[in-house]
């Protein structure tokens, strides 16, 4: 299981920027149509493009997410897209700084998603996204972006924050209406499919055969499980469901979310346990229970996790604006007349006017010259 501060870098990640953008960095040639330069972040830029793809990609989040407050939420964080993107620049220049080129985190995110797709190589995945309409190379830098952005944050930030146990003792006490939470289950499952699958050969499928089959295998690996068999392993090399690749990991389920007969038979288990072969649609199902959590206010041991994670957010959401602050105030940055980078700071170097004061208009040029941006 994930450390505290492993699991606040994944949660801020998520909620306090647009990460995966869909768009590369701009590399400028001679024969190169020349966007709108609405920012400049030292010898980068931002584009109107880059702009108004983020604007569509946050009304497009915001519709997933919760229809019914769409609106209302595009209209709350749309002033702050601008400064999500120089957030961004200035976290990877900073990453470029401290030697993060995340290439082999990159390799292995790729090589998962591949194995999750059930694709035999790279080729294959690089075919898939070109499918959608998706440039792979803008996908690939897409995900370098964002892990260089995710580690900046864990070494100049959360590595540095500390949480006492007393911290959390306060936290939970003073927090219990909101920890509260219905019963719920987290299954695993290992599914043995019945559903046909393309035949290299005409001729057609006997599916007593197939059921017969189906249930036999579902039957030897219940087996292992019960000689001592990893069941998340057995998931990983046996099941024909969609999480295989997670072990067999299904998450959390409340009261009246799943079957009437799958409801009565894994809520009365506990954690730990592994039903019989179930048949089910889709073929036959091993499941397990991996926890069980009774309503109610848990115990503080049994939400430590949450509760970490919940202070880590409160700590960190302050300290990584100060830090970007910072960024700012030691960086080159200039934005186009009609747009605000709601995150600037009243202490940075702001473009040359005649009436500046020397002093300024000398930082101003030494941190251009730095940046190459002159």
């Amino acid at each position: 299981m994930p450390n505290p501060r492993e699991r606040s870098y994944n949660l801020i990640m998520r909620t306090a920027f647009i990460l995966l953008l869909t768009f590369a960095c701009v590399s400028l040639s001679a024969d190169t149509v020349v966007e709108e330069i609405v920012a400049r972040v030292n010898n980068q830029i931002v584009t109107r493009g880059d702009y108004e793809r983020s604007k569509e990609q946050l009304r497009q989040e915001a519709q997933q997410s919760d229809p019914a407050n769409a609106t209302k939420i595009v209209a709350e964080k749309d002033k702050d897209i601008l400064r999500d993107l120089i957030d961004q620049q200035l976290l990877i220049e900073k990453g470029k700084d401290l030697g993060i080129t995340a290439d082999t985190e990159v390799i292995k995110k790729l090589d998962q998603m591949r194995k999750e797709m059930n694709l035999d190589n790279m080729e294959d995945l690089e075919k898939a996204a070109s499918a959608q309409g998706v440039s792979f190379e803008d996908f690939k830098q897409n995900m370098r972006n964002q892990i260089i952005t995710q580690q900046v944050i864990g070494k100049e930030i959360s590595s540095h924050m500390n949480i006492t146990k007393e911290e959390e003792r306060k936290f939970y006490d003073e927090h219990k209406d909101q920890l509260a939470q219905p019963e719920q289950i987290r299954l695993s499952e290992i599914l043995i499919s019945t559903e046909k699958k393309p035949q290299d050969s005409a001729a057609p499928v006997d599916e007593a055969k197939v059921l017969e089959a189906a249930q036999s295998k579902a039957s030897d690996v219940l087996e292992q499980i019960k000689k001592g068999g990893d069941f998340g392993e057995l998931a990983k090399k046996n099941s024909d469901g969609p999480t295989a690749a997670q072990g067999g990991d299904l998450g959390y389920f409340r009261r009246g979310m799943l079957a009437k007969e799958l409801e009565d038979k894994t809520f009365a288990m506990k954690p730990g346990d592994v039903s019989d072969v179930i048949r089910t649609k889709q073929g036959f199902v091993v499941l397990k229970v991996a926890e069980h959590q009774q309503a109610g206010i848990p115990a503080f041991n049994e939400i430590e996790a949450k509760v970490q994670d919940a202070i880590y957010m409160q700590k960190l959401q302050p300290a990584l604006r100060a830090y970007l602050t910072k960024l700012r105030e030691d960086a080159y940055i200039f934005v186009k007349q009609g747009y605000v980078d709601t995150g600037a700071s009243p202490n940075q170097t702001g473009p040359v006017e005649t009436n500046t004061k020397e002093a300024n208009a000398k930082e101003l040029k030494k941190k251009k010259k730095k940046f190459g941006v002159i």
